[in-house]
């Protein structure tokens, strides 16, 4: 319970969001389904998902870095 107030926590959950709805994305079936309103809860989910596939190089280097943070530097 302590790390979801902690910054490396809130970091991770948002890369985890980030990653998660960006590979929903690329299913057509979720994609309609999930990933089409634009407000709201789901909208949050399109606009993760947007990030995702836009910035897909500083996502995925941003993951790696705080695999190896958590991994190590804890």
């Amino acid at each position: 319970l302590p790390a979801v107030y902690s910054l490396d926590g809130l970091l991770v959950f948002g890369l985890l969001l980030v990653c998660t709805c960006a590979y929903l994305r690329k299913v057509p079936r979720l994609r309609t389904w999930l990933l089409s309103e634009r407000r709201g809860v789901w909208g949050v989910c399109h606009k993760a998902a947007v990030i995702g596939t836009r910035l897909h190089v500083v996502v995925s280097v941003s993951c790696l870095l705080m695999a190896f943070y958590v991994l190590v530097g804890k």
